[in-house]
């Protein structure tokens, strides 16, 4: 696991899949991560806010083996625990967690660990504590999330994105049609719940957004 580090996670983090059982149409979660890393997919988050952490274990288990064997880096957003249980590939938090330095201590360095800074400072500071890669968001208005807050807009993204050196990550509101600029203001990928989870066809849903985004990424080092 410890491997998933520099110009690796770089590559992980082009499409990021998070979970939803909310948005999922009724299919089950492995169903929706296989077909979401067969459209391209290179990274999936396991987002369980309600329900038995036992059946937490049970999903958790079914969704890290499918993402071994596709080499998708897999993390867990929110539970240290539930990703220390499951041996995941990396841990997310939030301003409201665990802090980071904490989390690191818990996990050690085998485990990535992601962090959302709501402000440029929060960015900074979680850098130097330790995060290996940062998730800026909402980019665009969403209602996935409750409770993130406003749109931050590309601005915003673009000002942490040149001022770390660890990747940046943009989510919120992003789909097909807005991905690129997303790209373009820094970010090394996007990560969605809607965009795939809640498309009628998931496989084709993440391959048009992972086709932006190689484009976009091509644009940007050319």
């Amino acid at each position: 696991m410890a491997t998933w580090r520099g110009a690796r996670l770089r590559e992980a983090l082009r499409l990021y899949v998070i979970t939803d059982r909310a948005l999922a149409r009724g299919r089950p979660d492995i169903e929706i991560a296989r077909a979401a890393i067969a459209g391209g997919a290179t990274a999936l988050q396991l987002r369980w806010k309600s329900g038995p952490l036992s059946e937490a274990l049970q999903i958790g288990r079914a969704l890290r083996a499918l993402c071994r064997e596709a080499g998708v880096l897999f993390v867990v957003n929110d539970r240290v625990d539930l990703a220390l249980a499951l041996e995941a590939d990396g841990v997310h938090v939030g301003v409201s967690d665990l802090p980071v330095p904490e989390v690191r201590k818990l996990v050690g360095e085998a485990m990535v660990v992601g962090f959302s800074p709501e402000t440029l400072e929060q960015a900074l500071e979680a850098e130097a504590v330790g995060a290996d890669y940062l998730g800026v968001g909402p980019v665009y208005p969403t209602t996935t999330k409750p409770d993130a807050g406003p749109a931050v807009g590309l601005d915003h993204l673009a000002q942490i994105a040149g001022a770390v050196g660890i990747p940046v990550v943009g989510i919120g509101g992003i789909t097909a049609a807005n991905a690129a600029a997303v790209i373009r203001a820094g970010a090394v990928g996007v990560a969605v719940i809607s965009a795939v989870v809640g498309a009628e066809n998931v496989r084709e849903a993440a391959r048009q957004l992972r086709a932006v985004v190689d484009r976009a990424l091509a644009a940007r080092s050319a």
